[in-house]
């Protein structure tokens, strides 16, 4: 249990370090030491024996542990606020919002190391951070990098089948129909058919899964160089990291660009395991279907517009806005704009949460991303309008359990501010960053030898016959 005592160790001087900020250093070096190993594949092998026989013993002495009541309106309003999925990788709170492994936003920030000396996060340090609950040290992040450029080669019929689409196909359709063609050569389904041990599960899972985080940039930026650019396509660089290159190739190569990628990707990673698309993708692989399968499933959730599409629907609002009443619009005009966009039956896009009840983090470090590097920015401002005008209102409507903005109200507007302008594409970036925690959890799916998902379904007419025999007796 040595990587459990070093967490808590890690979890006493975080508390700590909030008093005395030079011990920041302290747990760095913590975390770099209790590991050097560059290989992610090794270091999860030494964890999931101790990890399997941990869950066996929540199990046994548990299993028979009531988690809360279900309630009808649970039942007919989308299973919110019901327990029922174990997720490693990501736990989200209501007021603190996503922790990662236990890290929050900022913390991974400040932890993660990054491509440059105080710069954001790379993707690659919290892959290494979700896999292995470890924050790993700038040689353990470059070497994942490396493993995932080598990894990062995509046939040629997947090209074709992409290109089989009308181009003016949703990017999201192109994205998914290119992730199902990769699925041809998954180490996964050529291990089962040929027969393996269900301990062994995860290691094709792991395989898979890597190759697929590696291939997603240059699939997504296919899509996007070939409906945006006149399908001139932008070759990797193999001295770039991650994020970085998927700017690359996508055709962005200031330093700005890089950085807001690494942080784009980072944050958008994982929302623990109840959202749509995580949901989709972990249901669809405990029939043991492989990543490539279960990921263009996640896909196809995240493409609706109540998940993904809404950072597409939110930078288009705020376009509008600016039609409308131009870009120096008062608050005042602001609020009656957004009382116009409501009372007409629609939502204002990026406010609002199904979990969260304060300002998103993802919204908050994006913001400071904004502060920092393009406070001038028109589009910029007007987000900051809303942010005092709008949870006023919809506090003021009374309908809504969360009135602060969430993710989507802000990345759309950096992406824009940097001329990557194309809204409709938006979704295909967060589905290349959601890949690293659907995978992350898949592979400790298979590792801990979780089973087939089956929830009990009722009709109207049961529920009917229930909760009267539930108020006669």
């Amino acid at each position: 249990m040595v990587f459990y005592r070093s967490v808590s160790l890690l979890s006493k001087l975080r508390s700590r370090a909030v008093q005395q900020p030079n011990l920041s250093n302290s747990v760095r070096w913590l975390q770099v030491q209790t590991s050097s190993d560059l290989d992610l594949r090794s270091q999860l092998q030494e964890l999931i024996p101790e990890q399997q026989e941990r869950l066996k013993k929540i199990k046994s002495q548990h299993g028979k542990v009531q988690l809360g009541n279900i309630t009808v309106d649970m039942v007919i309003g989308g299973m919110r606020g019901m327990t029922g999925l174990l997720w490693e990788t990501s736990l989200l709170d209501p007021d603190e919002g996503i922790r990662f492994r236990g890290l929050s936003i900022p913390e991974c920030q400040k932890l993660l190391p990054g491509a440059q000396l105080g710069g954001e996060p790379m993707p690659e340090g919290l892959l290494w951070l979700l896999l292995t609950g470890k924050v790993p040290s700038k040689a353990q992040a470059d070497s994942l990098s490396q493993e995932l450029r080598s990894r990062a080669t995509v046939p040629d019929h997947v090209y074709k089948t992409i290109d089989a689409l009308p181009v003016t196909a949703h990017p999201m359709t192109q994205f998914a129909t290119g992730v199902m063609a990769l699925q041809v050569n998954s180490e996964f389904q050529k291990a089962y058919e040929k027969g393996i041990h269900k301990s062994k599960l995860w290691e094709p899972t792991y395989e898979d899964s890597l190759s697929l985080i590696a291939q997603l940039p240059i699939v997504a930026s296919y899509v996007y160089r070939r409906m945006y650019k006149n399908a001139q396509v932008i070759a990797k660089d193999d001295n770039l990291d991650y994020g970085a290159n998927f700017a690359h190739m996508l055709g962005y190569d200031s330093p700005a660009v890089h950085e807001l990628m690494r942080l784009y990707i980072t944050i958008h990673t994982d929302h623990e395991g109840g959202n749509v698309s995580a949901h989709t993708g972990h249901l669809v692989a405990s029939a043991l279907s492989d990543p490539y399968l279960s990921f263009a499933a996640a896909l196809n959730g995240l493409a609706g517009p109540l998940h993904g599409l809404a950072n597409q629907e939110v930078l288009l609002w705020i376009k509008s806005v600016v039609e409308e009443c131009g870009e120096n619009i008062s608050k005042e005009q602001l609020k009656d704009y957004v009382w116009k966009t409501l009372n007409s039956g629609k939502v204002v896009p990026g406010f609002g949460h199904g979990v969260l009840r304060k300002t998103d983090p993802r919204y908050t470090c994006q913001r400071e991303f904004a502060l920092k590097h393009l406070p001038e920015d028109p589009l910029f401002q007007l987000v900051s309008k809303l942010y005092e005008v709008v949870p006023p209102i919809l506090t003021e409507l009374g309908k809504v359990k969360n009135p602060w903005p969430n993710v989507d109200a802000h990345s759309g507007v950096l992406l824009n501010h940097y001329g990557l302008s194309e809204a409709r594409y938006y979704t295909v970036l967060f589905g290349v960053s959601r890949a690293i925690g659907i995978c992350s959890q898949l592979i400790w799916d298979r590792a801990l030898g979780l089973p087939l998902e089956r929830p009990k379904s009722v009709t109207m007419e049961w529920l009917e016959n229930y909760c009267k025999k539930a108020a006669g007796a």
